[in-house]
């Protein structure tokens, strides 16, 4: 990520904390204009050209999408017009994870981070579903409909709202990638910090708590668990928060052993 698009993030997080808590079909507005410049290339580098002022931005997206979407989606599509960004496709990810943001405070206390972490899990886990919501074939109709089914009267009507908007909208991703990723949008407009925690076998509900305990004591900041299996660890486990990494698996003393020995 650019330094450009650090900074544009920082001013479209600061215009939505301005705006204050938006409803859902502000969320579902964003997502879909992010569909719609996503799939117009003319739009998207006219909407991502620093050689344009705000006005003619702002006229722009009334032109497109006035009427089409809620006024708070309008002015929050126009703020991340303004911002510099350090690519196009920045800019698609940074309306994306807007729309994500708000569905995240639309839905109040409810865990949409969690249901998505679970949500991955479970695609993960069946290849063909995977193959089902990921493939280039399949129609984005279809891929929709199968999320209806598998989440409507079971998920959040935010966490859906997210899911469908992803099947719909790969752009070169795997599923459970943008999964994992909306979920860590979400857990941090929640005020979470995501740890991805690696383990040879399910880690148990005690396990976790004293994981959560320390790791919350040292970040200073709640902890969201994204906890995945991995026999290759062989034992310990390995967390990740951010760019940090505390690795205390097996497979990695026993690599530490061999450069020793091979040193």
């Amino acid at each position: 990520m650019g330094s450009a698009t650090r900074e544009a993030l920082a001013g479209t997080r600061a215009e939505l904390a301005a705006v204050g808590r938006a409803e859902l079909p502000v969320a579902g507005d964003l997502l879909a204009a992010t569909r719609v410049i996503a799939a117009t290339p003319q739009l998207r580098t006219a909407l991502t050209d620093n050689e344009a002022d705000l006005a003619q931005k702002t006229e722009l997206v009334q032109r497109v999408f006035g009427g089409r979407v809620a006024p708070a989606a309008a002015s929050l599509l126009v703020s991340a017009a303004s911002q510099r960004w350090s690519s196009a496709a920045d800019f698609l990810d940074g309306l994306e994870e807007l729309g994500f943001r708000v569905a995240a405070d639309a839905a109040g206390d409810v865990e949409v981070d969690g249901e998505l972490y679970a949500f991955q899990r479970t695609v993960a886990s069946d290849a063909e579903l995977e193959l089902a919501l990921g493939s280039k074939l399949g129609s984005s109709e279809a891929k929709v409909a199968l999320v209806e089914q598998l989440l409507g009267s079971k998920a959040a009507p935010a966490t859906t709202l997210i899911v469908r908007h992803l099947v719909q909208s790969p752009r070169g991703r795997r599923i459970g990638e943008m999964l994992r990723g909306a979920a860590s949008v979400v857990a941090d407009q929640r005020g979470f910090d995501v740890a991805t925690v690696t383990s040879a076998a399910p880690l148990t509900d005690d396990q976790i708590a004293r994981l959560e305990r320390t790791l919350g004591a040292q970040a200073g900041r709640r902890i969201r668990f994204d906890a995945i299996v991995d026999p290759a660890v062989l034992g310990g486990v390995r967390v990740q928060i951010g760019d940090d990494v505390i690795d205390g698996s097996v497979a990695s003393r026993l690599t530490d052993l061999r450069q020793k020995l091979a040193g």
